[in-house]
């Protein structure tokens, strides 16, 4: 069990409580140059969204992420017009649609990756074997 302070247990009948910090999101990182192929160098993704605002939002630290400015938007209509929240369908739709954007950017750079990493052993192994030669 949990709660605010961290993890319950109990041992011999005592209840203890202990402070648990959970561990930071695990970010894929690449070996690569993330500019290699890109003669001009590539576009920096930008947050939309200061921490200021996301602070202010209440946003949990999870959704804190390149879509963050959707969110706050699709919360503030969501206040505005409650109970009638099925108004703020275009807001949810923006929302999902940059979780969906973003869900692919990150799994072409995971693809990416692989393939450049299976580039360099082709490359290594045609080296190898030149050198056997």
């Amino acid at each position: 069990m949990g709660n605010s302070l961290g993890n319950l247990s109990t041992i011999n009948g005592s209840t203890i409580s202990t402070l648990v910090e959970p561990p930071p999101l695990q970010r894929f990182k690449s070996d690569q140059d993330p500019n290699f192929g890109f003669p001009n160098g590539r576009k920096p993704r930008v947050m939309k969204a200061t921490e200021a605002e996301m602070i202010s939002a209440r946003l949990p630290h999870r959704y804190r992420d390149y879509c963050a400015h959707d969110l706050i938007n699709y919360k503030a209509c969501r206040k505005h017009n409650f109970p009638f929240v099925l108004k703020c369908h275009h807001e949810k739709h923006l929302y999902e649609q940059c979780q969906y954007d973003d869900y692919v950017l990150r799994f072409m750079e995971t693809e990416r990756s692989r393939r450049l990493k299976e580039r360099e052993e082709r490359i290594a192994k045609k080296r190898a074997k030149e050198e056997l030669e």
